[in-house]
This record gives C-alpha cells, structure tokens and sequence, in this order.
C-alpha cells in the first residue's frame, strides 16, 4: 500500500485547492455581514483566486519542469497553508481578497505538478488506476464545495472554510516529504518570465472583458477595448514563445491535431460540467427556497456519479485509445447538459436528476484519460509543462463560463420579464434575478401582483438556466466530434505519438 502514498498527497492537494473555487460561494453573506463590506466587493474572493490559478498554472508548471516538481509542489502546499490562515483570521474583506490571491498562487504551483507527479510515479496499469482516482477527486470536488461551505459556515462560522485546510494541508505536506520522489526536466533551463507575464495579462483582460459584458454589453466601448487589448497580449505571448530557449508552452505542441483536440476537450469538458452548477444553486436557493447545505446536495449526484465510474473506469482505460472514453465523455456531458433542459418553472430538484447523473457519467469516463493522455502526448521532459497547460484550460472553462453564461442567462431572462409588464425597471430586475436576488424586486411589488410576479421570475430563471444548458450541452458536443476525428493513441512507450515528434524536429523560430 504504499506505493500509494504520492497518490494520497496528490489526491488531498486537488480536493483543498479545487474545493476553495466554490466553497466560499455560499458564504459570501456571512463574510459580507461579519466584515461590514459590500456584495461586489467580496465576490473578488471567488474572482480572484480562480484569476491567479488559472493565470499562472503553466508558469508554475514550467517551473516545476525547471527546478523540480517535488519541490514546487512543496512550496505550493506552504503557501497555500499560510494563505488559508490569513483568509480565517483577516479583520478586513480587503485583506481577506488579498489573501485569496495569494491562495491562488499556492493552488496553482501544487495543481501544475498533479499530471507530472502522478505520471513519473506510476506506470502501466497503476498507472491508469491512479489516473482514474485522482479524476475522480476533481470530478467529486465540484459538488463537496458548496455542501462543505454551507455546513461550515452554517455550523461553525465562515472563517472555518479557511482554517480547514490548515491539517489537510499539513498531512499532504508530511506525505510528499516521505513518499514523494523528485523529477524535473534534465535539460534544465530558466523560468520563461517573459512568456509568463504575457500570458497573465491576456488571461486577466479577457476575464475581465467578459465579466464588463454582463454589465454593458458585448459592443460597450470597455468590453471592445479590453478585448483588444487582450488580442494584443496573446500576440506578444505568441511572440516571446516562439523566440525563447525555455518556453512556458512550446508552440510546437499546438502544431499536432492530438495535442490540440485534447487542449479544447480540456476547455469545454469544465465549461460545460461544471460552471452551470453555479446557476444550478442559485436556482436551489432562490426558486426552491432551499438553505446552503440543500442547495449543495442538490449537487451531490453529479460528484458522486462522477467518483464512482471515474475510479471505475480507470482501471480498463490503459489499453482503449484516448479518443474514445474522451470523446464518449463528452457525447454524455453533452446530452447530460441538454437532458436538464426539462427543468420548467414548477420542476422540483428532481427534474435535474437525469442530467446530473449522465453528466457526471460523462465527466467520470473523460476526466482521467484526458489527464494521461495529456502526460503521454509529450516528450517526458515536458510532463509537467502538458499537465499544467491542461489544468490550465480546464480551470479557464470554469472561469470563462461563468460570465458568459451570466451573458447568456440574463439574455432569456430579459424579455420575459419585459413581457409581464411587472418590471418597469428592467436592468435592475434582470440583474436581481440572474443573481438570485429576485426577493429584493418582488418586496417592491404590489401584494395584488406579487404571485403572478413571482411565478414570471421562476419562469424567467429557468428559461435562463435553458439557455445555458442548451450553451453547455451543444459545446460538449462539438467538441466531442473534434476529440473523436483529432485524437489519438500514444506509442506503445506511453510518451508521445510520431507526430509530436515530427512537430517538435520541424523548424521553428526559437532563438538558440
């Protein structure tokens, strides 16, 4: 048993840091209330942490390469402690989002190094049993969030979200000192700086943007401004790679139909699976009246569905091209995400049921191999630069959905809400609703109007939850077919296929 050691630190490192994405979302007005600050201004502490991790995974993960995975994952594990101690004991929400900044930088230096580690340490069939467990943590952590942060929060208070990690922390510390071996690339070379401040740049502007066009509109002179300007930061991220010795991301990758495939599997599977849910509680909370903790069980069949056929799975996917179970995942995410399309404004939780559950089949199957076959698609020197720039995108799916799926839902929610006639001031109201505040407008209303009122405001919330489960399941799709035509098998060593090798031996122009 205990070869499976660096699995188990692996494994609670994911399940802190992916976990801390969500669990403070239940806990915003505790912390707003306890802090004295405003609802916009604590929102940063959900924004933020996911900016910095998703912003600096490959930085971090060609870092580890550098100066070993071991070693940064180490790092990471200390930051990310002492971070979650200044989040559990800061006196001011300014502080606090500071704090959660720095989490980020934590998480995103010990989630770089999952892929690597794992796929150094492990071989053949371990090797895909590992694969499957460690996604079915990430598929589970989904759902623990908002469940662990409404219990917490409820029963304890709001600063335990934090201080909980602190013993996680220092468990998965100790293992990784004992069991864990060291393994970087044997080039060596030095950290791209450059390429990793083009890319933080691009990745906050276009955050950033889509978040403006919630609030003006996709043709607003700040979202086009900051778009641009985000074209602009990828042209010169493009541009230092190409010339560097030691690139963040070697482009070259990008040149083979596989790597590529599996990069957007990696964008959409998280954008489709998972940034929904965020809506989904909303709808639990605001339609369903159901407190934190029910609203997060709500969630449970998604993460369960997902942990019990990715643990499953795992242990047969070793000898099936990846294309397939990738592919197939993606087929059920999709059909998952179009399945709770069925929601109607009198639909009990219930309805999501079937959706959830295939959506979490789909996740499960996916998930995993996507992991390995990222890790096997690579010259083994670049390990851990191939899983950070997976965990990357898949991070980014959950970051760049949310806006645009609050783009999307506020789109549905707009003219039903202008058919009524109820709502004279329609921003306001679109944005309370979509927001799940739609309380603060029916309060305003006449008691002769207020049931009709309220049943349009449930009609309005799920004709927005259909859009984006509509956005959600066509995405998966598509992506589906692209995994399925572009992907396909390693070599037989489990490294890379000749066509990463004929990519990486073609001309470039990287400067010696």
């Amino acid at each position: 048993m205990r070869k499976w050691f660096p699995l188990l630190t692996v494994c609670l490192a994911t399940l802190m840091l992916l976990v801390d994405i969500t669990i403070v979302s239940v806990a915003v007005p505790a912390m707003t209330t306890s802090l004295h600050s405003s609802l916009s201004a604590l929102q940063w502490t959900v924004d933020l942490y996911v900016l910095v991790l998703a912003a600096l995974l490959m930085a971090a993960g060609s870092a580890s390469d550098l100066v070993g995975r071991r070693r940064v994952y180490l790092v990471g594990l200390v930051v990310f402690a002492g971070a979650s101690l200044a989040c559990g004991l800061a006196p001011t929400s300014g502080l606090l989002v500071v704090a959660r900044g720095v989490q980020g930088l934590g998480a995103a230096a010990m989630l770089s190094t999952n892929i690597a580690l794992l796929a150094g340490t492990y071989s053949g069939r371990d090797r895909s049993v590992a694969f499957g467990i460690w996604g079915a943590v990430n598929g589970i952590s989904a759902a623990a969030g908002p469940i662990l942060g409404g219990l917490l929060t409820q029963h304890i208070g709001w600063r335990s979200i934090f201080l909980v990690n602190l013993p996680i922390a220092a468990l998965a510390w100790v293992i990784a000192r004992r069991h864990v071996a060291e393994s970087k690339n044997p080039a060596g070379g030095r950290v791209d700086v450059p390429g990793a401040i083009t890319f933080t740049l691009a990745a906050t502007l276009l955050i950033f943007g889509l978040i403006r066009v919630g609030d003006d509109g996709w043709t607003a002179p700040v979202p086009v401004a900051l778009f641009a300007a985000t074209a602009a930061a990828l042209v010169a991220f493009v541009l230092v790679e190409r010339r560097r010795r030691n690139p963040m991301l070697d482009l070259a990758l990008a040149r083979t139909p596989s790597f590529a495939a599996l990069m957007l599997g990696a964008l959409i599977l998280s954008a489709s699976a998972f940034a929904n849910l965020v809506f989904v509680s909303i709808w639990a909370q605001s339609v369903l009246r159901f407190d934190p903790v029910a609203a997060g069980l709500v969630l449970t069949p998604l993460g369960a569905m997902a942990f019990v056929v990715s643990g499953f799975a795992g242990r047969f996917m070793n000898n099936i091209a990846p294309q397939w179970p990738i592919g197939i995942g993606l087929l059920l995410i999709g059909a998952g995400g179009l399945l709770d399309m069925l929601v109607t404004g009198d639909s009990e939780w219930t309805a999501l049921l079937p959706g959830l559950l295939v959506t979490g089949a789909g996740v499960g199957i996916s998930s995993p191999t996507l992991a390995a076959a990222a890790a096997a698609a690579v010259p083994p020197g670049k390990a851990g630069m191939a899983g950070a720039a997976v965990n990357t995108l898949r991070q980014f799916g959950f970051a760049l959905g949310i806006p645009i799926m609050t783009t999307a839902m506020a789109g549905a929610v707009r003219p039903v809400l202008a058919g009524s006639g109820y709502f004279p001031d329609l921003d306001p109201a679109t944005a309370a609703v979509t927001g799940g505040q739609a309380d603060t407008v029916l309060d305003g209303l006449a008691t002769t109007v207020h049931d009709a009122a309220g049943h349009t405001v449930r009609s309005a919330f799920v004709a927005g939850l259909d859009q984006i489960f509509l956005l959600s399941g066509t995405s998966a799709l598509i992506t589906a077919a692209v995994v399925l035509l572009l992907v396909r098998r390693a070599t037989p060593d489990g490294h890379q296929a000749p066509e990463v090798h004929r990519a990486l031996r073609a001309p470039t122009r990287n400067m010696p």
